[in-house]
């Protein structure tokens, strides 16, 4: 009897388009040798889910029908920042921390926004990242990135389109900051990181240098 009420239940309506978020394939210069480790990014628990986000301009929150992520939201940008890190960054290594892999910086960072805004019908996309020692948890540097793509109409397949272009653009603004930013490195346990043109955010990591 359960599994009919199940099965009655999964029949009532067509199921949801699911979507997917691309990684963007273009090359960036900058540092390497570097490994870098990427958290799944904290997010509230309205943007930890697999539904597309609608906002309006009182700053009301509604789910929109017909479409979802193919996977909870943070972890599937999480999964797409790597790709994008590896299709375009010359660093030694991007992983998970959950990898086991020994990193010489972590990215950690806080999905803030990621929604279609209305009327204006806006993919808003806002991400802050903190570039974190990892042999030390100190924080080297900070920014929050932004990015903003028009959505054609209010419905599934144009959201989830305006949204992917939107992550697109951030997350190469993310890899072309981080990679051309001097990181500390576990094997030079006494480097002093610089401050990088353009820093929102920075605290000190350096150790004090050798006499």
């Amino acid at each position: 009897m359960v599994l009919a009420a199940l099965v009655c239940a999964c029949s009532s309506g067509p199921a949801p388009t699911t979507f997917d978020l691309s990684a963007p394939t273009s090359r960036i210069g900058g540092t390497s040798g570097v490994q870098v480790l990427v958290a799944e990014p904290a997010a509230l628990q309205t943007l930890s889910t697999q539904q597309i986000l609608v906002k309006d301009a009182s700053g009301t929150v509604s789910f929109l029908g017909g479409g979802q992520w193919s996977d909870n939201l943070p972890r599937l940008i999480q999964t797409r920042l790597i790709n994008t890190f590896e299709n375009a960054s010359q660093l030694r290594g991007v992983s998970r921390p959950s990898s086991g892999a020994v990193g010489d910086v972590q990215l950690v960072s806080e999905l803030r926004s990621f929604e279609i805004a209305t009327p204006s019908n806006e993919a808003v996309v806002e991400i802050s990242v903190k570039i974190v020692n990892d042999t030390n948890g100190r924080i080297v540097s900070g920014r929050i990135f932004k990015a903003r793509t028009p959505a054609a109409t209010v419905d599934a397949p144009n959201a989830a389109r305006a949204l992917d272009e939107a992550l697109s653009v951030a997350m190469l603004d993310i890899v072309r900051w981080v990679s051309r930013s001097p990181l500390p490195r576990r094997d030079e346990p006494g480097a002093t990181a610089s401050t990088a043109p353009g820093q929102e955010e920075r605290r000190d990591t350096a150790g004090t240098p050798p006499a």
